[in-house]
């Protein structure tokens, strides 16, 4: 008998291993506690990009795909590789499948009686198609708001409060990256539509998110860098988004005795559920 936290599909994006806004640790601490008969990893998994600068691979992003080998020898789960935009380097070696590991550019995804085509998403946002360089550009600022949103968020541990995605309150007020959200989403399910599939599951713009539109459901997993979150399928065809907030509570520095002494206790996984 499975146990309760088993899934059908988990699907997971945006962790820019390579970098230090990445969450490796605690998707770690998530895959351990989550597990699947498919995984699929929708891109910007490991961020080529800052590791041509100033990236730094560390033992913790080592052990992301430790885990991933451990899941294929235990549950005999199935690992779907879809390319980003910040690991473009697969090109080179797409389409390749080892075992219980593929690595494609998109995929088609059947989930109770539908079809849902896979892809990153960057493929509509013609600044990182067709503008690397300006892309990168961007990516340094977006690069310093996270730096912003760590000093802000020690700031709340030290008042005992939980994590907040400032970088993401952020980008959600700023009118030109709302009207970009609801347009990049309309693309997806235009192109969904053409591929004849009834859903499409994307990730890229770190918004998780699921909606219908026209009779296609729109799925986005989110990222591993601010929202901490993940889709998942239950065998009933259900999906739904988990947010990862922190599952243990981590040992308290000393600064932070007087906390501890107020029960401070830090919250726990969140879910949303699709009805």
């Amino acid at each position: 008998m499975l146990k309760p936290n088993h899934f059908k599909t988990i699907v997971i994006s945006d962790v820019h291993l390579g970098t230090k806004a990445s969450k490796a640790k605690e998707l770690v601490r998530f895959l351990k506690s989550n597990t699947c008969d498919k995984l699929i990893l929708n891109g910007d998994i490991v961020d080529g990009w800052r590791l041509k600068k100033s990236g730094k691979w560390k033992k913790k992003h080592t052990r992301f795909f430790r885990v991933l080998i451990k899941m294929i020898d235990k549950f005999n789960t199935e690992v779907i590789y879809i390319r980003g935009n910040h690991d473009d380097f697969l090109d080179n070696m797409m389409p390749l499948t080892i075992g219980n590991l593929s690595i494609q550019k998109d995929y088609v995804h059947r989930s109770n009686g539908k079809n849902f085509y896979v892809v990153h998403g960057d493929v509509f946002d013609t600044i990182t198609t067709n503008l690397k360089w300006l892309a990168k550009l961007g990516d340094v600022g977006y690069t310093f708001l996270l730096w912003l949103n760590k000093i802000y968020n020690n700031r709340r541990l030290k008042r005992g409060l939980p994590y907040y995605s400032l970088s993401q309150d952020i980008k959600q007020r700023v009118k030109s990256a709302v009207s970009y959200i609801s347009s990049f989403e309309q693309e997806l399910v235009k192109l969904a539509k053409s591929r004849n599939c009834q859903g499409v599951i994307c990730g890229h713009i770190h918004h998780p998110d699921i909606q219908n539109y026209d009779g296609i459901t729109y799925l986005n997993s989110g990222d591993w860098v601010e929202s901490l979150s993940a889709l998942v399928e239950h065998y009933n065809g259900k999906w739904e988004i988990l947010y990862y907030n922190q599952l243990a509570k981590e040992e308290v520095p000393p600064k932070l005795e007087q906390i501890k002494q107020k029960n401070f206790a830090l919250p726990q996984m969140t879910k949303i559920k699709i009805a």
